[in-house]
């Protein structure tokens, strides 16, 4: 029990970081500021998912982006408006990335090197065993430098590959009989 309880301490530590790096853009705006950045060329509906943030809140978070010069309106896919992150977006995005992981990493250093070891170790199980498809990977890695992450680095993109590849071969028995 009390592991769980260090754990939601170290949540919160976590969280008050992360939104002490964001400086004067909400959590809901650094997201969808992220998921334009990483993800040229979304539409408000896939923003929202990806961020995880309600339709509704879309909006008004879009509407303070554009305002700001970070993201602009441009052209329609269907009855969905496309949106293009600036160049003054991709910039805060970047200023958005390095102070986040300088935050975490300013918490990383209580850690030698074999305890930081170990402690990745514990987060990659973790993050892998709460992995239960895609969108669910898209969602919590809102925030991460998609540059870092890559292929088997990612606990969380590995497991969802993992999850599709047996969903796969599942559909290919079923389809053989």
């Amino acid at each position: 029990m009390c592991a769980g309880n260090k754990l939601g301490a170290l949540g919160l530590l976590l969280s008050d970081a992360l939104e002490r790096a964001t400086g004067d853009l909400s959590p809901s705006a650094a997201a969808l500021l992220l998921t334009l950045f990483y993800s040229p060329n979304t539409t408000a509906t896939e923003g929202a998912k990806i961020a995880g943030i309600r339709q509704p809140t879309v909006v008004r978070v879009l509407d303070g982006l554009v305002r700001q010069g970070f993201v602009k309106r441009e052209g329609r896919r269907g009855r969905t408006t496309v949106l293009c992150i600036t160049r003054a977006g991709r910039q805060r995005a970047r200023l958005l990335q390095t102070a986040r992981l300088e935050a975490m990493n300013d918490l990383l250093r209580a850690l030698g090197n074999p305890e930081r070891i170990a402690f990745e170790q514990a987060v990659d199980t973790l993050l892998g065993a709460a992995t239960t498809c895609r969108a669910f990977g898209r969602t919590t890695c809102r925030l991460c430098d998609h540059t870092i992450c890559v292929g088997r680095l990612c606990p969380i993109g590995t497991r969802a590959t993992e999850i599709e590849q047996v969903a796969a071969k599942a559909k290919q028995r079923g389809q053989a009989c």
